[in-house]
């Protein structure tokens, strides 16, 4: 267990590590950058997913927005997830 989780007396704090990363996605009319912030959480409300990534952008906002996030048991699975979110809609937003 990581140092940092020793920190974390009440869950009710939900106190999580924080991990950036950024994806490019390219469409016809455009490149736009998005930030992903995935959440590692000592006592996640469910215990087999521990984390959790959210975009910073909406995506088919001209229909119905939707933020992208995926949960997981790994970084990489929620990450993952995000990811794809991201890549199944257009960024409608302009720049």
């Amino acid at each position: 267990m990581s140092d940092w989780k020793f920190a974390d007396r009440d869950p009710a704090d939900q106190l999580a590590k924080l991990h950036y990363f950024s994806m490019t996605k390219v469409q016809e009319d455009g490149e736009f950058e998005f930030i992903i912030t995935v959440r590692e959480y000592v006592t996640p409300m469910d215990p087999a997913m521990p984390f959790y990534a959210v975009a910073d952008k909406q995506i088919n906002q001209h229909v119905v927005a939707i933020t992208p996030f995926g949960w997981g048991a790994t970084l990489l699975e929620a990450l993952s997830r995000c990811m794809d979110a991201i890549r199944q809609f257009p960024y409608q937003g302009g720049a």
